[in-house]
């Protein structure tokens, strides 16, 4: 455990908030663990000390409301000066004065404890404001307004009017910072005393500068309509006081790629694929190749697709042609399928046969109404279903299958394999 600090206001108040916080709460008041995402920039310290002068500063205003008011006017007006200025009344004001999760708070005020009851103590006559004489005169992280940076600098346009009015100087206030003017819309120039891109001043004084929006892509202009024009973006031409498209797929501005076309937009341009059947394009569509893809061919001013199924593409046993754009491929034909390279009869579900030789070996038959039958030897121990070989099922009438001399047909369905 800390040991409390022998000496200072701050220190103790700052102590007693630190040895809070070390206690280890039960696990249901242990907080989540926070999803990982970057954390928030640091405030500047400037600004942390302005934070800290302000909470002090409603902190005064507090304490004399909570401890007067009660109607005995001389025994108040006793106690309040001997209050206003004591130690007692210091410690409840920095008690409140940075919140919980205020760790930059916390931090500055325990680096200015001596500082802040150095003021408290000796300076407030000489020194009313607690800002100025702590951030800026003592701490030196502030600047006066209108100024910035080490120095305190003024900033373009002066301390009166930073950026004329129109825009915010960088670091102004504080230690910090660039002194570049950050000027609003329609304003430009190193302390915003011109109008920007696109804009014409509409009205101007000694103090005083109204900028307007000029008509679409005109630059600079003298008024807002479109005759008013004295310089254009990019991508328009000035034209007799006027703002002219330029048309990029003219003129070698455009850089497309070659399998793609120029299509003019309003001061640009856009690059589009040509269509699959062209190798180079003029424009959209089958009608504005330059060539034809492989796979298609000129018919009068298009590049159509070729049909390469009207000739004997497909060699392999039981394939046929699909047409296909800008090509074609070789499938099986009904009632086949692709196995290990070629086009196999499918075994669609049907009667299965089984006959007995008397040399005790199985042939198995496969028969459909839509195809022929395959007959395929095994041995008795290798059949598929054991224990159908000798037993006979059912008489088959099919004398295609009787025709055989040497064999003894039995019938059987799928069913009768689970018997």
């Amino acid at each position: 455990m800390a040991s409390r600090p022998s000496k200072g206001l701050v220190p103790a108040v700052f102590w007693g908030l630190s040895l809070f916080l070390s206690f280890p709460g039960p696990i249901w008041l242990q907080p989540s663990p926070p999803v990982q995402s970057s954390p928030p920039p640091l405030p500047h310290p400037c600004h942390t000390c302005r934070g800290l002068v302000d909470s002090f500063n409603k902190g005064l205003e507090r304490t004399i409301r909570d401890n007067f008011g009660g109607g005995n006017t001389a025994w108040e007006e006793e106690k309040l000066s001997k209050y206003k200025d004591s130690e007692t009344r210091l410690v409840e004001v920095l008690e409140g004065v940075c919140s919980k999760s205020d760790f930059e708070c916390h931090r500055l005020l325990e680096l200015s404890e001596e500082l802040v009851e150095n003021w408290w103590f000796h300076k407030q006559q000489e020194a009313p404001d607690l800002f100025q004489w702590l951030c800026s005169d003592s701490l030196k992280l502030c600047c006066p307004a209108g100024t910035f940076g080490p120095s305190c600098l003024p900033c373009p346009g002066g301390t009166e009017r930073p950026c004329g009015g129109y825009g915010q100087c960088e670091g102004e206030g504080t230690r910090g910072g660039s002194g570049h003017c950050d000027c609003q819309a329609g304003y430009g120039g190193e302390a915003c005393g011109q109008c920007g891109l696109g804009y014409f001043e509409a009205e101007r004084n000694a103090s005083h500068l109204v900028c307007s929006a000029c008509f679409g892509p005109c630059a600079r202009c003298s008024g807002p309509e479109e005759s008013n024009c004295l310089q254009c973006m990019k991508g328009w031409a000035l034209h007799h006081l006027k703002c002219v498209d330029i048309d990029e797929c003219g003129t070698e501005r455009a850089n497309c790629g070659a399998n793609q076309f120029c299509v003019n937009t309003e001061g640009s341009y856009e690059c589009r694929d040509c269509a699959k059947a062209c190798l180079g394009c003029m424009g959209a569509g089958p009608g504005r190749c330059k060539k034809c893809s492989p796979g298609y061919q000129q018919v009068g001013s298009k590049c159509l697709d070729v049909d390469e199924c009207e000739t004997e593409v497909c060699p392999g046993e039981n394939e046929q042609c699909e047409n296909t754009e800008g090509g074609y491929r070789c499938i099986c034909a009904e009632g086949y399928k692709q196995m290990e390279g070629i086009c196999v009869k499918e075994q669609i579900p049907g009667a299965f046969l089984i006959f007995l030789t008397p040399e005790t070996t199985c042939w198995r038959f496969y028969s459909h109404p839509h195809s022929t039958y395959v007959k395929t030897k095994m041995q008795r121990d290798e059949a598929t279903f054991p224990g159908l070989c000798g037993k006979q099922v059912a008489e088959l009438g099919s004398q295609s299958r009787q025709s055989d001399p040497e064999v003894k047909l039995i019938q059987s369905r799928w069913a009768s394999s689970q018997r």
